[in-house]
């Protein structure tokens, strides 16, 4: 029975194969639209779950209350906390550490070629004990035994070796070589650490300072996890921590710790910052709710096709009836037709998906793969295949089997107004989410413009920096540091492809997240206020580059005359209640003791998703290892090649590494980029498939009235005439999903805006212009429909009567 019920469900298809090709079309981009955003939505709620014993696993999370109004929230803890906690504390099975390279990039030299390495970490000997990977060949004995050790991923070895086997081979960081002990295959898309480069923290240790400074209980650099034993009182083991670290705090110290389980740690969202892999929680919820509401919207497209056809099928359907067919019989004759054209669909979807998949890896840094061996690709792809089949199947079944044989021979309707309402109904809702996106996209977009042209209060255009690393001056003393640094710049500023050089301690003005606290005082400052404060360490060269606006006061002179002397900017003049005017006014910075020399218009110097906070410049040079370069115009080329030939002279075992300011403000936008991207995909996608479904409608109305159509013909009715008479009520039908579109989408757009600082505003046009695009697309869509039902030959439509 099951074979003859797809037997017939197949010649069904081949029958109308027009109408079902559009089906499949519909269906297989919604699919695949789906499945791609399951796949990713999955891969974020099943992060770390392949850790063994994860419930168990937990990492030291530090909160310093440094003002009642702000805590820091560090994901990392004193090295010795976790020395401790192992001595001390019988409920801890395994401790281990780890320190991601995040502050600078690592350079490799294999085979006198540079290699730039961003995911690298320091790990301690615990951490394969405690967390699972895979060793390809070599293993974790050799590089625990031996300091100056590597484990390479999988994908890194093949980078640097090629086809050659990576372990015993030689790689020099800095001035030390390194011997590759082990390969281990590439982290899972659904992992937190996704390190490609693995170092002991034995070797960061063997230099006495670095382990000098490690041991000190004042160092918060090292994230650390413990295991515990199943069923340990966490609240206890969190009470057990603080009370190993108080007596190494001041008493008046504001510190608390706690324990944040490693499931728990990818949604964290009150991080100062990280080195490890986190998302927002309530972006994936969106994203569940976008898969679901496209695969909806490509399924009802095969109701509105289906439907539109029934009245053609009612004389079949009566036939089987008469002869015997049962209701039960018919329905799941429906259903089999369903599950072909559904298969049929999801054959396509996997061929998408397949061609999609690099991109979307690209796309959302990840390395999902559509094989074999994937089995939970599968289960999604299955999974939504089964929902396709019943969304797809339960009414056009119910409302095909339910035909009553008598009325369709004698010409009765065998279709009911409720019907048309729910088609009409569901073709508002497709609309009401396509207009949705469109209004998403244009906001977005005009955010991202407004970003972009924004005036930041400052100059980043033909800005180049670089970094001089702190290893390349090591075990220099300080006037020998100078010296260099100085030499540096001075060689820097011969070069005629250069208008300015400032030596500074921050690397971009637009990214500077380090922040201080408890180190300013100025007069009238409450005991307990310490405000968050960004100190620019620069010199006095820097405004000439940047240009910032000053309200009042002025830079800093040449020389040492204001090397105690601070700027401030607006913010900071408002937070710490200073007197008027601000310029002459006390103020000790990182303990020297000086005066406000000038205020700055406040600048953006983070993202426009934050306000801008108390910002303090200082005259300091000691800590100042980046160079920000002025470039002429149409000069970039060749300005580059004469800073890497100054740094080879200077610096020949070294790679030349730079940036400019303007690549570095579009990183801080990246996220926010692919959201407009990901968001314009989709957009398309939904009006590809809502245009199919107002096809289908059209199909179905042309169908319906096309008596009604002969006999205004006969009667004179003119081409245009019935064109608009037919596509008017799609018209209203798209204005109706404005209306519902409108205000859900100011609603949560102006919630996503929030997230700016500095934002538009949304403005009627933007409506204005969704509903215009929306309704263009509707009446292109059953324009041709329209046309070819009332350039119909009346006749034939009349013949019956």
């Amino acid at each position: 029975m099951l074979k003859n019920y797809f037997k017939t469900a197949w010649r069904s298809f081949w029958k109308h194969r027009s109408t079902g090709f559009i089906n499949i079309a519909g269906l297989s981009v919604g699919m695949a639209a789906a499945v791609l955003i399951f796949i990713w939505v999955h891969n974020e709620f099943t992060f770390d779950d392949d850790q063994p014993d994860a419930e168990n696993v937990y990492r030291i999370t530090s909160h310093l209350a440094i003002s009642k109004n702000e805590t820091w929230v560090w994901e990392s803890a004193p090295y010795q906390l976790g020395l401790e906690a192992k001595k001390t504390m019988p409920e801890v099975v395994a401790v281990t550490r780890v320190l991601p390279f995040h502050w600078e990039p690592m350079y490799l030299s294999i085979n006198n070629e540079f290699f730039k390495e961003e995911n690298a970490a320091y790990i301690d000997e615990s951490w394969f004990n405690v967390f699972k990977t895979n060793f390809v060949s070599g293993n974790a004995i050799a590089f625990n035994q031996n300091p100056f050790s590597i484990i390479l991923s999988e994908s890194k070895a093949k980078k640097y070796f090629a086809n050659q086997d990576a372990v015993g081979k030689i790689i020099r960081i800095d001035s030390a070589n390194y011997q590759v002990q082990a390969v281990v295959k590439d982290a899972p898309a659904n992992s937190s650490f996704k390190f490609d480069l693995f170092i002991p923290i034995a070797a960061r240790q063997a230099d006495a300072q670095e382990k000098k400074n490690d041991m000190s209980w004042g160092n918060f650099s090292y994230i650390t996890f413990l295991k515990f034993k199943p069923g340990t009182n966490i609240k206890q083991a969190t009470e057990n921590l603080k009370s190993i670290i108080k007596p190494h705090r001041d008493k008046n110290d504001n510190l608390n710790i706690t324990l944040r389980n490693l499931k728990a740690m990818h949604f964290e969202s009150d991080l100062q910052n990280s080195g490890l892999v986190h998302a927002e929680k309530k972006v994936v919820y969106i994203f569940v709710i976008l898969g679901a509401l496209l695969l909806i919207i490509a399924c009802i497209n095969y109701v509105n096709l289906t439907t539109a056809r029934a009245s053609l099928r009612a004389k079949e359907v009566s036939i089987k009836k008469i002869v015997g067919a049962g209701r039960g019989h018919l329905f799941n004759q429906f259903v089999a037709e369903s599950a072909v054209i559904s298969v049929l669909a999801l054959v396509l979807t996997v061929i998408i998906v397949s061609a999609a998949l690099p991109s979307f890896n690209s796309f959302t840094n990840r390395n999902f793969s559509l094989t074999t061996g994937s089995a939970y690709l599968w289960l999604i792809m299955i999974g939504t295949l089964l929902l396709t089949i019943i969304l797809n199947s339960i009414y056009p079944a119910v409302l095909l089997s339910s035909f009553k044989p008598l009325s369709a021979f004698r010409g009765g309707s065998v279709m009911k107004i409720k019907d048309t309402s729910l088609r009409k109904g569901l073709v508002v809702l497709q609309f009401t989410f396509s207009i949705f996106l469109i209004i998403g996209v244009i906001t977005i977009y005009k955010q991202l413009s407004f970003v972009q042209s924004q005036n930041p209060g400052y100059d980043r255009s033909q800005i180049m920096s670089f970094n001089l690393s702190w290893k390349l001056l090591k075990g220099m003393k300080d006037d020998q540091k100078a010296a260099v640094k100085s030499t540096l710049k001075q060689a820097i500023l011969q070069e005629p492809f250069v208008n300015g050089v400032s030596l500074v301690g921050m690397e971009s003005i637009q990214s500077n997240g380090s922040f201080s606290s408890g180190s300013a005082d100025w007069e009238g400052r409450p005991k307990d206020f310490n405000p968050s404060i960004t100190y620019f360490n620069v010199d006095g060269d820097y405004n000439k580059l940047v240009n910032i606006n000053f309200t009042s006061g002025r830079w800093f002179f040449p020389g040492s005359v204001d090397k105690r002397n601070v700027i401030i900017n607006e913010t900071a003049a408002k937070q710490f209640n200073l007197h008027k005017p601000y310029v002459g006014q006390r103020f000790i910075a990182q303990g020297d003791t000086g005066v406000v020399v000038g205020v700055v218009k406040d600048f953006n110097f983070q993202s426009m998703h934050a306000k801008i906070t108390p910002v303090v410049f200082k005259l300091d040079q000691q800590w100042s290892s980046n160079y920000l370069v002025k470039v002429a115009p149409h000069k970039q080329a060749q300005a580059i090649a004469r800073m890497e030939s100054i740094w080879k002279q200077n610096f020949p075992d070294q790679p030349f590494s730079y940036q400019f300011l303007d690549q570095e403000f579009d990183k801080i936008y990246r996220e926010d980029a692919k959201a407009s991207t990901l968001m314009s995909g989709f957009a398309v996608v939904a009006i590809i498939i809502s245009c199919l479904g107002l096809f289908g409608l059209a199909a179905f109305t042309a169908e319906q009235r096309g008596k009604e159509i002969g006999i205004r013909k006969v009667l004179g009715a003119s081409i245009a005439g019935l064109v608009s008479l037919l596509s008017v009520e799609f018209v209203v039908l798209v204005l109706v999903a404005l209306v519902i579109a409108a205000p859900l989408a100011y609603w949560l757009m102006n919630l996503w805006l929030q997230n700016f600082a500095y934002r538009i505003s949304m403005q009627w046009w933007i409506f204005m212009a969704a509903g215009f695009v929306a309704v263009l697309i509707a009446f292109a869509t059953v324009g041709l429909q329209t046309i070819k039902a009332a350039m119909a030959n009346p006749v034939k439509s009349l013949r019956s009567e």
